[in-house]
């Protein structure tokens, strides 16, 4: 369904923006709840269905207001139970979404823009460039068609329990969309997520984290990949602007804010590149007494990469001397390699990209130093 330039998707519009849309409309602040009610809960994307509006105040809807999906362009099941969506945008834009069943819980990675202008050096995303940042509506849909296509938990509850802000695009460079869809997801009105089960990944865009922290109490992971700037400058190149130090800082505020908050700090293990004992030591060090967590991540490649995966014995002596210095560390299990949705794979389809570039900065020009193994 293509969008009417002069009506409103309400599919991305949090309780507070619904309450100003029906103020300004003379209704009353509970039709927000109604059709958050109707839309996020029961699935019903027609105002004609919403039995509880009068009729007067439907038709005043469709006349003002609508609500659109997200296209679905095409939808991979993995061998391994991983479902991969392909999100047509505009344009021939495309973005990916996947969602990751486990026993206790279904994990959905949603993207916020499409393509990524922070150019990673490991990432596939980051590779295509970028084009644009997705709407909240584009944002949370995701989630709807997720849940929507997706059979109910055996308890009942919807498919998705968990859902985390890792794939295509940095989540913070679009702040102003991603609030209201973290908005959606924790309210009791829509999908009432916990707090601890919605995860922003960051890779340090420091000014719009310590906004955060005051904004939206979620899950925070931050991609932080390398133990020094020297290094991290090289992979991470965002670091230029906000080295590690002044990224801690805002870290362990907004650990503060929260209790008992603790922040996940993922690193992707690049074999020969940050992955030496002497690399375990000085994350230990960095993260030392503070209220952090490591998650080591296993590379995985992609069409172009220099760069190769640890190997297996590598990460497992890298997370055992994390441990023995006291760090909690874990490793993330990889999934859906066969449909091209593990971490680091999602490159859905970006053209008339802007490449490398974050508002006024350029970042490349890598002296990256693979050591042989």
């Amino acid at each position: 369904m293509t969008a009417t330039p002069d009506k409103i998707n309400v599919l991305g519009m949090s309780q507070d923006m619904l309450e100003q849309f029906f103020a300004e409309r003379d209704e009353k602040p509970f039709r927000a709840r109604q059709i958050l009610q109707w839309v996020h809960q029961r699935g019903v994307v027609d105002f004609d269905a919403m039995t509880d509006l009068s009729k007067k105040l439907r038709e005043r809807l469709h006349a003002d207001a609508e609500i659109i999906l997200p296209a679905v362009q095409s939808r991979h099941d993995s061998s391994d139970g991983t479902v991969k969506w392909l999100f047509a945008t505009d344009c021939g834009q495309a973005v990916e979404t996947v969602f990751i069943p486990e026993p206790d819980r279904g994990t959905l990675c949603i993207s916020s823009q499409v393509g990524c202008a922070l150019d990673c050096a490991f990432c596939a995303t980051g590779a295509q460039g970028f084009n644009r940042n997705l709407t909240s509506a584009e944002i949370i849909g995701q989630v709807f068609v997720a849940n929507s296509e997706l059979p109910r938990r055996e308890n009942g509850e919807p498919a998705v329990t968990n859902v985390v802000f890792m794939g295509m695009g940095e989540p913070l460079a679009n702040y102003r969309n991603v609030i209201p869809a973290l908005k959606l997801l924790v309210s009791d009105w829509s999908y009432g997520l916990s707090r601890r089960r919605v995860t922003v990944s960051t890779s340090g865009l420091v000014p719009q984290l310590n906004k955060l922290a005051d904004e939206c109490n979620v899950a925070l992971a931050v991609s932080l990949h390398a133990p020094n700037d020297a290094l991290r400058n090289d992979i991470v190149p965002i670091n230029k602007l906000h080295p590690i130090a002044t990224l801690l800082e805002a870290c362990w505020s907004y650990a503060a804010k929260h209790a008992n908050r603790f922040i996940t700090f993922e690193y992707v293990m690049l074999r020969g590149v940050n992955d030496s004992l002497a690399h375990a030591d000085e994350l230990a060090e960095l993260l030392d007494k503070k209220p952090a967590k490591v998650n080591l991540i296993p590379f995985n490649p992609f069409p172009g990469t220099v760069f190769k995966r640890s190997s297996a014995d590598t990460i497992r002596h890298f997370q055992n001397r994390l441990r023995q210095k006291g760090m909690v560390a874990t490793t993330r299990k990889t999934r859906g390699d066969d449909i091209d949705a593990a971490c680091g794979q999602l490159a859905g389809k970006v053209s008339d990209r802007i490449r490398n570039r974050l508002g006024d900065k350029t970042f490349g020009n890598r002296n990256i130093k693979v050591v042989s193994a």
